[in-house]
């Protein structure tokens, strides 16, 4: 009997990751407490920025973006987001969608799967994937139970199940 096999990947809906920004910016200029605060949330090439004139008002902005993106199914370990920067009159802050898995994070998981999952199941870095394959498909089961019972910074998916 052959192999069976699954990937590891760590991808992200951008369609979806774009309704939630634009919910986000709706939300943020229809709401009351941000009147006047000139708070802004857009694209700007593959980051995203957050702009209003006080810290608190990012945070919240940022707090409303985090909201819509989890409503919309997007793991908030794929968001990046750096310190609010005050430049001038306004509050910045940059965050970024985080996709694939990094060689460090791939070598972590390579290690949890030879170290805790069942013997006999091999997993292969390819490029910011993984390809884990066994006989058993019960052992492959067991490998993603594992995986999402361990506590790490990348937002896993599995996917080409065969």
């Amino acid at each position: 009997m052959a192999d069976s096999s699954f990937d590891i990947v760590s991808k992200i809906d951008r369609q979806e990751a774009d309704n939630a920004l634009n919910q986000a910016k709706k939300e943020v200029e229809q709401r009351y407490d941000f009147k006047g605060t000139e708070a802004s949330i857009d694209w700007s090439g593959d980051s995203i920025i957050i702009k209003a004139n006080s810290e608190e008002r990012a945070n919240a902005v940022l707090d409303v973006f985090q909201t819509k993106l989890i409503k919309r199914g997007i793991s908030l370990k794929s968001l990046d987001s750096g310190e609010p920067l005050a430049s001038g009159k306004e509050v910045r802050i940059t965050s970024t969608l985080k996709e694939g898995i990094s060689q460090e994070n791939a070598k972590k998981i390579g290690k949890i799967i030879r170290d805790e999952g069942p013997k006999g199941v091999k997993s292969q870095i390819q490029g910011d994937e993984l390809r884990v394959s066994s006989k058993s498909r019960d052992d492959l089961q067991e490998v993603q139970r594992l995986l999402k019972a361990a506590d790490l910074d990348v937002d896993l998916q599995y996917v080409n199940y065969r």
